[in-house]
């Protein structure tokens, strides 16, 4: 049984390793083209039918562009924080239930979809996700650019402080269900009906948050596409940017299955629909509102979004946290 149970862990590795590395390029494709429509332009259309080949065509490029290293860098720390960004997003998906237990056809063996059961599942994908703030980090101060320096310092304010509103965003709801296993949570919806219907304002607030700390139009000031330079990742080529970008479309992922089991009833059925299609289906909707954010909001200035988290956003969750703790007492 133990070597079954290493066996089903390892696969179950290398099925998420490989899903969401290519989900990552897929979604780059679908941004596109959502965009476009949003702006009334066509996307890519040059490489294969529609465009749908300039996912590999972008992949191609980012293995075989040159991999500049700065002369004056510190090269093991520049070239380790990209591996940093990408290891901690699929890190924090090994707590993560990504869809309900199933049995293999044609056998009795029960299949788990989460690769790490732990009690305390959300506690630690938060966390894993707030330790991959060290990538822009270090790749910045390692880049000797002071722009890169900025950046990452920029950065780090930005990620620290709406981590902060992510996790009192998720206290009301965990107050509510007394666990912090993400499978409990998701069992306790199935017997009181969804959560979001009890703390819509823990739950806007966690999406706001999300869009922050995973980089998103309109709190894209982690490397802010507007600007000349690109903040932290200025320095950065190839495959090294790429793994910056996978980790950030992972972690938009993760976000959109922590939304899903916390808030919208997880992987609880809906009526006839199961519960597995029931789940892919949410993160599927909560992704493409990640898209139309970006295509409907201008970006904020560094000072607002330091005013809304600081002023607005905190103050908020500190209330709705004291308002569910007189309501269940």
């Amino acid at each position: 049984m133990e070597s079954a149970y290493i066996i089903e862990t390892i696969i179950k590795v290398v099925v998420i390793l490989t899903i969401f590395s290519a989900l990552a390029g897929i979604t780059t494709y679908f941004e596109r083209k959502v965009l476009a429509f949003m702006q009334r332009r066509l996307g890519p259309m040059h490489v294969g039918p529609y465009g749908i080949l300039q996912v590999a065509a972008d992949g191609i490029k980012l293995f075989t562009k040159e991999d500049i290293v700065p002369q004056n860098a510190v090269k093991p720390i520049f070239k380790i924080a990209p591996v940093f960004a990408a290891a901690t997003a699929f890190i924090a998906m090994a707590g993560v239930p990504f869809l309900p237990e199933f049995t293999l056809p044609f056998t009795d063996y029960v299949v788990h979809p989460i690769v790490a059961d732990i009690n305390v599942g959300i506690l630690f994908v938060v966390g894993v996700m707030a330790v991959g703030m060290y990538a822009p980090l270090l790749g910045g101060m390692a880049s000797h650019n002071k722009w890169s320096l900025l950046g990452a310092a920029r950065t780090v304010i930005q990620m620290l402080s709406f981590e902060v509103v992510t996790g009192l965003s998720l206290i009301a709801p965990l107050m509510m269900v007394g666990s912090l296993s993400l499978i409990d949570i998701n069992n306790y919806q199935q017997d009181h009906g969804w959560i979001v219907w009890m703390q819509p304002v823990a739950f806007i607030l966690y999406l706001i948050s999300g869009y922050a700390e995973t980089n998103r139009t309109p709190f894209d000031l982690l490397e802010h596409e507007a600007e000349v330079v690109t903040g932290y990742a200025t320095e950065y080529s190839g495959m090294r940017w790429g793994l910056f970008a996978i980790g950030e479309y992972a972690n938009m992922f993760t976000v959109a299955f922590i939304a899903s089991l916390v808030f919208l009833g997880g992987f609880n059925p809906i009526g006839i629909i199961p519960g597995g299609l029931a789940i892919i289906m949410k993160v599927s909707v909560l992704i493409f509102l990640f898209l139309w954010v970006r295509a409907a909001w201008p970006h904020i200035r560094p000072d607002q979004l330091m005013w809304l988290c600081w002023k607005v956003l905190m103050p908020l969750a500190v209330v709705n946290i004291l308002i569910t703790g007189i309501v269940l007492l």
